[in-house]
């Protein structure tokens, strides 16, 4: 399996992004056709390689926040942190980074003024009852 492993890497080679072939047909990895339609429609992903993705990537934005910010490490795991976690998620680190007044008041423990901010911006907009929800998480330390 090993020998398969590398001569498959050769010669397929080996992305970390997206990328289209020669052909148009979009491919991931060491040639996992994803390609979303048609006759070179892909394979995809399984349950399980979605799953495990979301896992790492959960675990690089827990890094991040705890790298960053001091008062993310002292939050209860819970409600407040998962949410937290979920923006930070969803906007990645340069955008959440963007919050000085939110993230301000999440250092000094004003969740509930850290909420406000949050929600009165344009991420709230786009991301509608989302917003309503992680912010609400934030506020009350509770799950909707």
């Amino acid at each position: 399996m090993d020998k398969l492993i590398e001569t498959l890497k050769r010669h397929e080679g080996v992305k970390s992004r997206a990328y289209q072939d020669p052909m148009g047909t979009w491919h991931i990895g060491v040639g996992r056709n994803i390609h979303p339609e048609g006759s070179h429609q892909g394979v995809g992903l399984s349950e399980e390689e979605i799953d495990y993705m979301l896992s790492n990537d959960i675990v690089r934005t827990i890094k991040e926040l705890t790298e960053e910010y001091p008062w993310f490490r002292t939050l209860d795991d819970g409600a407040r942190r998962d949410g937290i976690i979920n923006m930070h998620f969803n906007l990645g680190r340069y955008r959440f980074a963007k919050f000085v007044k939110a993230i301000a008041h999440m250092e000094s423990e004003n969740y509930d003024a850290a909420a406000a901010e949050f929600l009165d911006s344009l991420w709230a907009k786009q991301v509608k009852g989302r917003s309503l929800e992680v912010t609400d998480m934030i506020k009350t330390n509770t799950y909707v």
